[in-house]
């Protein structure tokens, strides 16, 4: 980490260091560019900053529990179980940073350098033309500029770079990727796929989860530091082994070996800075979060990668004569179609079998269903379709009578076998699911805050009735008993998989990006992070971010020495 004095002008700053602002600064600085990296987040230091990653339960002086205390502070945050005792130093203080919800919305907001990369469930997955194309075939919002042919070589680059285990399956929907050796499933996540296999006469499918934890670490993985994944299953803690891609054990260090990355933490980014003579973006403002000091940097390229939400601020409030509505927007559009998977949709049940098996470690991965409605002949009455996943394991014999050591031998045995499938399923862009600036309400820092108003709607709840009878359906099939279906009404936000915002697009009229993830009206800013797209898919987006950064990259940077930026 560079300390380093403003006034400072670089060849590039890249806005966020999740995994999109992390492959931005990675990709910049190894193509030979100076780099500054902006994060809001506090530092946090690879191996010796994840405090909890080694502690048993026991060692937590609330035994994983939130206190009051942060129950206080994080009034949006602790709706959810995602934070935990063992992670709240890396979220943000709700209370610092208020929003308005006109309608729910969780918003996952980290405080640490690196972003959700260090929390993220990892689960990667190419993007199809099934998605690319869905718009345009069913006059939905505005086309994809790009098909899947512009972005698989961009796959594959970032694929061998991040480390992704799976099963191949060659399937239209979900292509296959550069996979390391993929996780085994255990004995009755097995039977169950093979039910389905047998009973579905192969539409339907289920493989191990395609996630980006090292099986088999390659001399580039190693070279940084990085070793296969222990099964720990604690990563949402930090992984000291660097066993799955985060920015901490991946791209930051790539970047940093070049010396040409500057990284600045403690940095909230409060506007992109317009040249109005130039028409093109000078540099950032910049709030220092510990002293409230304003600052300015300047570069010739600016990537705005601060997460959906935290992108869509920084554009909405960056506020000139050319732009009175955000920069870039004279569409109107930044800020809308405001999209999340839809989710806690599925079943669960036990099984009576295998009583003399079990599994070994604690496997960071899960299962997966691909999608397989509106898909060829089946047709439903709702657009688009969802992917399944889920996992199944042995509980604890926590029915065991008795006291003393007799009683603690018999909860040492293993209890029954239970499995869950939980859908994931696409939310459609609506222009009326948006995010505002309100002016009149400031944050800790004086400024605007957020407000939400977004939902689901009634074709994603047409989708959900699917999503639970067919999660009981495949379970039934598969011989498992005490079936529970259940539908839990997740919120938008809640899934973490906030996209839209900023969409790409064929016409400046309907759209903030161009198929290059390049604004329209301001050539040198590029956003490639989940405000970029288009439409929500129904798998987990990060691994699309990172392509399309590294396309973006490698554009920009071409253009730059064309001296067209």
């Amino acid at each position: 980490m560079h300390i380093i004095a403003p006034p400072q002008t670089f060849d590039a700053i890249v806005v966020g260091s999740g995994v999109s602002g992390g492959y931005a600064a990675k990709e910049l600085t190894e193509k030979g560019l100076r780099v500054l990296m902006l994060d809001r987040g506090k530092p946090l230091e690879h191996v010796t900053g994840y405090e909890s990653a080694m502690k048993d339960p026991w060692e937590m002086p609330h035994r994983g529990k939130l206190t009051n205390e942060q129950i206080k502070a994080h009034p949006y945050l602790s709706r959810d179980t995602i934070f935990q005792e063992a992670n709240a130093q890396y979220w943000i203080n709700d209370t610092d940073s208020p929003y308005t919800e006109t309608k729910r919305f969780d918003w996952f907001r980290p405080d640490i350098v690196g972003g959700k990369s260090i929390m993220w469930g990892r689960q990667t997955y190419r993007w199809s033309d099934l998605d690319f194309e869905a718009n345009a075939k069913e006059g939905i919002a505005v086309d994809w500029p790009i098909r899947y042919k512009d972005i698989a070589p961009w796959y594959s680059y970032v694929e061998k770079f991040v480390g992704i285990s799976g099963e191949k399956l060659n399937l239209p929907q979900l292509p296959d990727s550069d996979f390391m050796p993929a996780m085994q499933m255990n004995c009755l996540e097995k039977h169950v796929a093979s039910a389905i296999k047998s009973t579905y006469k192969g539409d339907r499918v289920m493989t191990i989860g395609r996630v980006a934890n090292l099986t088999n670490a390659q001399k580039l993985h190693t070279d940084l530091g990085r070793a296969s994944c222990q099964f720990r299953n604690l990563c949402s803690r930090g992984c000291p082994f660097g066993g799955y891609f985060s920015t901490q054990a991946a791209t930051l260090p790539a970047a940093q070996k070049t010396g040409r990355l500057t990284l600045r933490p403690h940095s909230i980014v409060a506007e992109v800075l317009y040249d109005e003579q130039k028409g093109r973006a000078k540099g950032v403002r910049v709030i220092d979060s510990q002293t409230g000091e304003s600052m300015e940097f300047f570069a010739k390229l600016v990537f705005v990668n601060g997460s959906t939400l935290g992108t869509t601020f920084v554009l909405l409030n960056s506020i000139s004569k050319r732009f009175p509505n955000g920069l870039g927007n004279d569409s109107g559009v930044l800020g809308q179609n405001l999209m999340d998977h839809h989710f806690r949709v599925g079943a669960s049940g036990t099984y009576d079998g295998f009583q003399d098996s079990y599994y070994y470690g604690r496997r960071a991965n899960g299962i997966y269903v691909p999608r397989y409605r509106n898909i060829g002949n089946d047709k439903r009455d709702y657009l688009r379709g969802f992917g399944y996943q889920g996992r199944a394991a042995r509980t604890r014999n926590e029915g065991a009578e008795g006291f003393g050591a007799d009683m603690k031998e018999k909860m040492t045995q293993p209890g029954e076998w239970t499995m869950g499938l939980g859908g994931f399923g696409e939310c459609l862009p609506y222009a009326s699911n948006q995010v505002t600036l309100d002016r009149t309400k400031t944050d800790k820092w004086g400024l605007p805050t957020m407000v939400f108003n977004a939902e689901f709607r009634e074709n994603e709840k047409k989708m959900q009735i699917d999503m639970m009878n067919d999660a009981a359906e495949m379970l039934e099939a598969a011989g498992l008993k005490n079936i529970r279906a259940y539908n839990n009404q997740s919120a938008p936000g809640m899934a973490i998989h906030e996209m839209g915002t900023a969409r790409m697009g064929r016409d400046p009229k309907t759209s903030i990006l161009n198929g290059w993830n390049q604004m329209h009206t301001v050539k040198n800013v590029f956003v490639t992070d989940g405000a970029s797209m288009t439409s929500s898919s129904c798998v987990n987006p990060s691994l699309t971010y990172m392509a399309l950064t590294a396309r973006a990259v490698d554009y920009a940077v071409r253009e730059m020495k064309k001296n067209n930026l």
